[in-house]
């Protein structure tokens, strides 16, 4: 039989049925962001750090909620074990940092002519760290570490992994509530997107009805991002140059998200537009399999590369690989997931970060046969005191993805 909740509608038709919701979750407020800096120079002084400085960017904003782009201009913020920050910025941008402030501290600018990496190690030794090691964010560009590390002989800089990843691997019940809604809104467009397709259709009016409709529930930059992927297309996890458009009886790989009070969703459905032959039907079953035996091996206590191994156990044990051959699996099972679309944790073999609670990652543990299709299924798991939690219902059966009846 053809595959139930796929085509019969039209653009026009699920965009004007969309309702806005987006607003019926709360940003992050700005005690959370003091707790984030209580955690990380909690874990500083555990670790006897003497300074860490956040760059402009994603770990600038989780940890003092100042939004701003990382440039060719220096702007950031040493943070100090004792709650303490002292931002870097250029002169004539002091009134603009102001204004995006939300977590006070001491404002140092320096002139176009000056040095900055200068600065900071003048801001070091106004703080009483007079040597010895500086964590330095990990997302820091090379011409910034590079020229600390050239105007002084006093200070190492280290990898500041440890204390970002150590905090932001860790989600609140609020950035919870926020991916789950995000996700919501994503799954919703996944189905509304199913129905529209028709033999014919372009990847490019896919993906443009998939950006409307994240509009149209409230998500004003519309999709964060968008793979849209018929028939062969599907066999490469992340794109082709130019995709095809849908015929009778293709796989329809589908992989989209959005941004949410700047956090994000990301989810993918794989169908068959049609009738599934017995090859497809056979390859997507294993998939779900597999995908079920990763999430009843993402245990609290359990490692990161445990829920991998588990993804590639349960392939082989239907001949599929082994490790990165295909077909099977060619990249990890999956990725954790917050202000970034790819953060900590990985799942994935050589990651032996232990699972605990408030982690969230993927579970799409793709199988991948090479010159005929692909399948993809992926939701994110999110980790509580019972153990591993589904974001979004996976998806039900190849004939009826969706779960309709």
């Amino acid at each position: 039989m053809s595959t139930i909740g796929i085509g019969g509608s039209t653009i026009e038709a699920e965009l004007n049925a969309i309702i806005p919701n987006s607003h019926l979750v709360q940003p992050i407020q700005k005690e959370e962001f003091q707790k984030r800096i209580k955690k990380a120079c909690t874990l500083m002084q555990q670790q006897n750090v003497q300074a860490m400085y956040l760059h402009a960017g994603t770990n600038l904003f989780y940890f003092t909620g100042m939004k701003w782009n990382s440039s060719e201009r220096m702007v950031g913020a040493l943070l100090f074990p004792n709650g303490k920050l002292h931002f870097i910025v250029p002169e004539f941008e002091k009134g603009t940092i102001f204004d995006f402030m939300l977590i006070e501290g001491t404002v140092h600018g320096w002139e176009e002519h000056e040095s900055p990496h200068a600065l900071l190690v003048d801001v070091l030794m106004i703080n009483g760290v007079e040597k010895g090691g500086i964590l330095m964010d990990e997302a820091t560009p090379f011409f910034i570490i590079d020229g600390i590390s050239n105007c002084q002989n006093k200070y190492t800089l280290h990898n500041a992994k440890l204390i970002t990843a150590g905090c932001r691997m860790v989600k609140s019940e609020a950035e919870i509530a926020i991916m789950q809604h995000a996700m919501d809104i994503t799954l919703e467009v996944q189905k509304a997107t199913a129905r529209i397709l028709r033999i014919g259709i372009s990847a490019k009016e896919v993906t443009d009805f998939i950006h409307d409709a994240h509009v149209k529930h409230g998500i004003p930059s519309g999709s964060y991002f968008c793979i849209v992927l018929f028939g062969l297309d599907s066999s490469f996890p992340h794109g082709v140059k130019s995709p095809k458009n849908l015929e009778e009886n293709e796989v329809v790989l589908i992989d989209t998200g959005c941004v949410l009070h700047d956090y994000i969703s990301d989810i993918t459905r794989t169908y068959v537009f049609g009738k599934s032959n017995d090859k497809q039907r056979s390859i997507w079953n294993i998939e779900k399999e597999t995908q079920q035996a990763a999430f009843d091996a993402a245990q609290l206590g359990n490692t990161c590369a445990s829920v991998d191994d588990a993804s590639r156990k349960m392939l082989e044990s239907h001949s599929l690989g082994p490790d990165y051959k295909l077909p099977g699996l060619p990249h990890r099972t999956g990725h954790g997931i917050g202000l970034e679309i790819h953060e900590w944790p990985y799942i994935v073999r050589n990651d032996e970060t232990i699972l605990e609670v408030g982690m969230t990652f993927s579970n799409e543990p793709m199988i991948c046969v090479d010159n005929e299709f692909g399948i993809r299924l992926e939701d994110h798991i999110y980790m509580t005191d019972d153990g591993p939690k589904w974001f979004t219902e996976p998806s039900h059966s190849i004939e009826n993805p969706f779960g309709y009846l």
